[in-house]
């Protein structure tokens, strides 16, 4: 059995969608976790989903970050469990520091909703196992603040370890100015920590995920998940 747990905070609006698409994935009922609560209970997998946190009032996902429930998220998150967050809840990872990095305005400072390419960069994560090295992914992108800045030496370092898991491209894959949608540094739509078990992605992958919904590129990312923590299970 798999156990997920999506943590649900005022302003959230993609924690049901999220919920739908793990459990179809996994096969398992998905946990909702109201920020309120101290502890999560017992689980494989943590998903911080997308929306307005508090409103998006301060910066986006700052007063997320100090909710009561996101001590238990940060303790298990460093003591090993998976971690997803996807938009907000990418904000929300840079806010708590365990990813490096902040995430601005977008560069036409209007709010971007469509869909939008991104490359796959490194299959040597937790989230990327059922994907290929430079394979081209469409999913939706939902934002007001994606433009991710860090320092020169972040950047270098996030890419000399491999840790730049998505960058934005063009349909066949090529990183340019014009794919950029937000104006992200060095055209990156997602990065991991050292371990690679915590993932902040800006698109929404929960949202094309079965034919249904007009794809199946973002399923490949629970999908990774599903695998690897199987494979820690038998290991």
């Amino acid at each position: 059995m798999i156990r997920s747990a999506v943590i649900v905070f005022p302003g959230s609006n993609c924690d049901r969608d999220v919920k739908v698409a793990l459990e179809a994935i996994t096969g398992f009922p998905a946990r909702m976790v109201w920020h309120g609560e101290s502890e999560i209970p017992a689980c494989d997998l943590i998903v911080l989903p997308g929306g307005f946190s508090y409103g998006d009032y301060l910066r986006c996902g700052a007063m997320a970050a100090h909710s009561p429930i996101m001590r238990d998220v940060v303790a298990k998150a460093k003591a090993g469990t998976p971690l997803l967050g996807i938009c907000n809840g990418f904000q929300i990872l840079l806010e708590t520091g365990l990813l490096p990095g902040a995430l601005m305005r977008n560069a036409s400072l209007r709010f971007i909703c469509r869909d939008a390419f991104l490359r796959c960069e490194t299959k040597d994560t937790f989230f990327t196992r059922c994907n290929r090295v430079g394979e081209v992914l469409r999913m939706p992108v939902a934002h007001h603040d994606g433009n991710y800045f860090a320092d020169e030496d972040t950047l270098d370092r996030l890419e000399e370890d491999g840790r730049v898991v998505f960058r934005y491209c063009d349909a066949d894959g090529a990183v340019t100015e014009a794919a950029n949608p937000n104006g992200s540094q060095r055209n990156i739509a997602g990065i991991t920590d050292s371990t690679g078990r915590i993932l902040g992605l800006m698109p929404h992958p929960e949202r094309l995920f079965e034919p249904q919904l007009g794809g199946t590129d973002g399923r490949r990312i629970f999908e990774s998940a599903v695998v690897s923590i199987a494979e820690a299970m038998v290991g």
